[in-house]
């Protein structure tokens, strides 16, 4: 599968992370790509985390294969990925001035998708660099798209520039969400928002992937998404596209989102605010 990749409007003087890192991106998630389709449709392990969902031996090669092919190109950097992380309960964003890397990836977003053959799923890795997000690239098997960003540099689809949809009406709003349901004071929190805000929009859709959702929001075929209790490696690249694609992306609080908050809201910037104002009467303490 042949997909082209964007010129940079500002060259390697933009951002110079614009040649070191997307390419090897790009390349790691083509290699992820491969394992899933290998075994789409053809699963033998399939296996319940605790309170995560489910896993099979697809996700598991992948993030495998993936972090093999960045490490041999970053081997001073840190790597999070879904299937090898451990406790998240302390960690924080790489320090800013370090000039350290940290390559966030989910080698499976949507394994229920997966699983059932649903083929809304994603391979997403984010790169982020003193605590900031540089590098996106979100790569979706079955539909043939590859979404890139690089901070400063716009965020691009199979080549072609992305942007935001300018709604900012929520009557006239095609939204997305997801449900964790794990938890069921959180499922109580955003059973109420979802009640709140479909009675608010034309209408609310759940594809059980955040990076497709995201991406969907940088394309302008979402107009809005937000969703709670998502996971470092299930925004991570998403947000850099939604930002690049002129976007906002920020907290059910109305702060600045980073992958190590709780609560996420992300739309164009007029919309992200409606949103905050229309969630607020809703929201847990906990809630961040």
């Amino acid at each position: 599968m042949n997909h082209t990749l964007p010129n940079s409007p500002l060259g390697s003087a933009g951002n110079p992370l614009w040649d070191t890192a997307l390419y090897p991106a790009i390349k790691a998630a083509k290699l992820g790509r491969e394992v899933l389709l290998h075994y789409f449709g053809r699963l033998e392990k399939i296996e319940e985390k605790f309170q995560a969902g489910l896993v099979s031996e697809a996700d598991k090669e992948s993030e495998k294969i993936i972090f093999e092919h960045l490490r041999k190109n970053f081997p001073g950097d840190e790597f999070l990925g879904e299937e090898s992380a451990g406790d998240l309960t302390n960690i924080q964003p790489t320090e800013k001035g370090s000039g350290r890397g940290r390559w966030i990836v989910d080698p499976l977003d949507g394994t229920t998708n997966y699983i059932h053959q649903f083929p809304i799923f994603c391979v997403s890795i984010g790169y982020e660099v003193d605590g900031i997000m540089q590098v996106a690239v979100i790569d979706m098997p079955m539909l043939g798209e590859v979404y890139t960003a690089v901070r400063g540099c716009g965020a691009f689809v199979n080549g072609k520039p992305l942007r935001v949809s300018q709604t900012t009406d929520f009557h006239n709003s095609l939204l997305a969400t997801g449900f964790f349901a794990d938890h069921e004071e959180n499922l109580r929190e955003q059973i109420e928002i979802f009640s709140h805000f479909v009675r608010q929009a034309r209408g609310v859709r759940r594809a059980g992937a955040a990076a497709y959702d995201l991406a969907q929001v940088a394309r302008g075929v979402f107009d809005g998404y937000w969703e709670k209790n998502i996971k470092p490696w299930d925004a991570a690249a998403g947000i850099l596209l939604v930002e690049e694609a002129g976007g906002s992306v920020l907290t059910y609080r109305g702060e600045k989102y980073t992958p190590y908050k709780n609560s996420i809201i992300a739309a164009n910037p007029a919309l992200t605010k409606k949103f905050v104002e229309l969630a607020k009467p809703h929201l847990l303490k906990s809630t961040h």
